[in-house]
């Protein structure tokens, strides 16, 4: 079974000046590879997290990355934000959504900076990313602000809802109308990739858009195993939306609007019918098309951590015996197909066979799926990992 100390243990070596890096198989970090926001914000959430459990080392690996995300290399002293790594400039809608979960964890566990991360990173999504007239964020810009990128993604406002919903449960205690703001901010972009487009194409659900947010069906049809914008529909997104729709409608309780609830169901059984198998091999190939076909057949660690955490939630709100018995069965895939008894972690891609795979990602950079599966199940839904924590610090 998959140790959470021993995973944490790991994602401990990955630790370096400017922030976290891109760790290999084993746990160092490769030399070839930039320090990168992404990654940096989630390791400082996974040990903000850790810290909120009591972990021993946990505090001083969050403020490394709190301390490096406020002053270190990322951070355009100049111009404000983040950049998405050490050698590229961008300011992309997705490194800063993480920036904003870093610094709500950061705050949650008393980690010093983390306030300020918090404050910094949420005044740079609102004034730069959050379209107050769409009700969605704008996806990038260059280093100067001056430059917006025409595309539009769903995983960039996918990530920007969980990291509004993390920070509204970290600022709630103190400042609860600016809890009261991100939370109307995550249902208005809630009710528009879902509620709209995903339920108007059957729960198949659309990911890149033109600047005036019309579908792009077609997008990297030549790159179809993009890791960041693949072609056609990623399972393990379908899975998150669900899951966030249900951790959102704890968040609003009963301001709740029915469909969040409707939607979830909705989502989770499309992504868990269609995608299952879908190419006669077990688990959920990274992407099908338009007509439920399997495109990229690998299978991801995250897919099935987002699968995992998402049947838990369901089976907490709903106590649908299914749920709970999916959650099993996909948990038990994880262990047994995933999992890197040599170090801890899990692979990050297998085959559909089930050979370590390489198509997408190499090594093993990303604790942040895994952690936040091997916590959510057994705890309340919250609106946010870290609500769920606070409520029951133990879990089951």
């Amino acid at each position: 079974m998959t140790d959470l100390a021993r995973l944490l243990s790991f994602a401990a070596r990955s630790r370096v000046p400017g922030g976290f890096g891109y760790a290999g198989d084993d746990g160092t970090v490769l030399p070839d590879r930039p320090v990168e926001t992404w990654i940096t914000a989630r390791m400082t959430h996974v040990f903000g997290l850790a810290t909120i459990l009591g972990d021993p080392g946990a505090a001083e690996l969050a403020a490394h990355g709190v301390a490096e995300l406020r002053d270190g290399p990322l951070h355009d002293a100049e111009h404000g934000g983040w950049r998405a790594a050490t050698d590229d400039d961008t300011k992309a809608a997705y490194v800063h959504a993480f920036a904003v979960l870093a610094g709500a964890t950061s705050t949650a566990a008393g980690v010093p900076g983390g306030r300020e991360l918090l404050d910094e990173a949420l005044g740079v999504w609102e004034q730069r990313f959050w379209d107050d007239d769409e009700g969605l964020a704008r996806e990038s810009f260059d280093r100067s602000w001056t430059t917006p990128e025409d595309y539009r993604g769903a995983n960039a406002n996918m990530h920007g809802v969980e990291a509004a919903l993390a920070a509204a449960d970290a600022l709630a205690p103190t400042d609860p109308g600016t809890a009261a703001r991100l939370r109307t901010h995550a249902l208005r972009a809630t009710e528009r990739i879902v509620h709209g487009w995903a339920r108007e194409r059957d729960w198949r659900l659309p990911e890149h858009f033109t600047s005036t947010w019309e579908p792009l069906p077609e997008f990297n049809r030549d790159r179809p195993a993009d890791p960041f914008r693949p072609y056609g529909i990623t399972i393990g997104h379908q899975f998150e939306w669900a899951r966030l729709c249900l951790h959102l409608a704890a968040a609003l309780g009963e301001h709740a609007p029915g469909w969040l609830h409707t939607d979830a169901d909705r989502l989770f059984l499309a992504a868990a019918e269609r995608g299952w198998a879908a190419d006669g091999h077990e688990g959920f190939p990274y992407t099908l098309d338009w007509a439920d076909r399997p495109v990229v057949g690998a299978r991801m660690h995250w897919v099935v951590c987002e699968a995992v955490a998402a049947a838990a939630v369901r089976y907490a709100v709903t106590g649908d015996p299914r749920a709970l018995t999916l959650q099993r069965r996909w948990a038990e895939l994880g262990e047994r197909r995933f999992l890197d008894p040599a170090v801890g972690s899990w692979h990050h891609e297998l085959t559909p066979e089930g050979a370590v795979g390489t198509g997408t990602w190499a090594g093993k950079p990303d604790a942040y799926h895994l952690v936040q599966m091997l916590l959510l199940p057994g705890r309340p839904v919250r609106g946010s990992v870290i609500g769920a924590l606070l409520a029951a610090p133990q879990g089951a």
